[in-house]
């Protein structure tokens, strides 16, 4: 905001300056003798009702103009030949007075007209800048809404590991500090590498392994170039925690299947998982967070760029989410952000 008053600052400065030449040099032209004293006159004339006018109206943006403003913009109106006259060295006649109350007139306008359009400008700016802290709100606020039992059912797990001396309880410890840092640290930028966003979501799954003693439940497949493009950080998260939330207690090695393929700019994101029998028919439970976060979060990140399509039968649940423009990184999309 303070970098927008300063171009207006500026611009006002350059464009006194090149009113100030052009009038000098008309004058100097029409072989004005005293062209001098004269551009200082009418100059000053301009800037005493043009800034006058422009600093009452500041006093009165927004409000209802009262009986106080009418009687100022009077003696503006009335005193603003005033300058001219004093500083002309020559006579004045009537056709100058009248050409002096022009001026007045028309400078009245113009500091309207200039007081009004930065008016505009600077609510705009700063309707946007609201927006864009709701937004970065809003977006903080589903980015925070990871299922707290994940990291309690994961502590006992890692417990049960330790107690029992297995060999695999210092790889899970690893595993879960991994992705502490990376939901408290790293998610915190606008976007992340892909690749890290998966070595997240591997990590995930290690974890959630514990759960099984079959092998590995999830087949996780990852195609196409990962390393050069950007994503919101904790988008894939609620798919991949919705897969196991409405997945029977029982899955067999690479029941829930999970795909990433990338081409050129665009991601697909694919899970399939059994269905639970006998399961709620709603696809979220009451409070659940997982499909209507990543609705939300896609509305606000990526609109006009994604399509997430879901599909459920009796025998599995499936959600295939498409992203375009993975290659605009972080400052852009921030951009985005405020334009929106």
């Amino acid at each position: 905001m303070d970098r927008v008053k300063r171009i207006f600052r500026l611009t006002h400065l350059v464009v006194w300056l090149l009113f100030t030449w052009l009038v000098s040099l008309q004058l100097e032209n029409d072989k004005d003798v005293y062209w001098r004293s004269t551009t200082a006159a009418f100059i000053a004339t301009c800037l005493y009702v043009f800034y006058n006018h422009f600093y009452l109206l500041t006093q009165y943006t927004g409000k209802k103009k009262n009986k106080d403003y009418w009687l100022r913009l009077a003696a503006i109106a009335l005193t603003g030949p005033l300058p001219f006259l004093f500083l002309h060295r020559k006579p004045v006649d009537a056709g100058d007075y009248f050409m002096q109350l022009v001026t007045v007139v028309v400078f009245l306008f113009l500091s309207w007209l200039a007081r009004v359009t930065e008016t505009l400008v600077l609510n705009t700016i700063r309707k946007e800048q609201l927006e864009k802290q709701a937004v970065e709100a809003e977006l903080v606020n589903l980015k925070s809404q990871i299922n707290p039992h994940f990291l309690f059912n994961t502590l006992n797990n890692i417990h049960t590991l330790v107690y029992k001396q297995a060999p695999a309880a210092p790889e899970a410890v690893m595993h879960l500090a991994s992705l502490m840092r990376y939901m408290i640290y790293e998610s915190n930028a606008a976007t992340v590498p892909l690749a890290r966003e998966l070595d997240y979501l591997q990590d995930y799954v290690s974890l959630q392994q514990l759960r099984y003693k079959s092998s590995p439940v999830v087949d996780l497949q990852i195609t196409g170039e990962t390393t050069s493009c950007y994503i919101a950080p904790l988008l894939f998260i609620h798919l991949l925690e919705n897969a196991y939330k409405h997945s029977p207690a029982r899955l067999e090695p690479g029941d829930v299947k999970v795909s990433v393929a990338v081409k050129e700019d665009t991601l697909t994101f694919h899970t399939q998982n059994p269905v639970r029998k006998n399961a709620a028919t709603t696809l979220e439970e009451p409070g659940g967070i997982g499909l209507p976060n990543v609705r939300k979060r896609l509305a606000l990140l990526y609109p006009g760029q994604h399509t997430l399509d879901i599909y459920s039968t009796s025998d599995t649940f499936t959600v295939m989410l498409t992203i375009h423009g993975l290659h605009v990184q972080a400052h852009e999309r921030q951009a985005h952000l405020l334009h929106h």
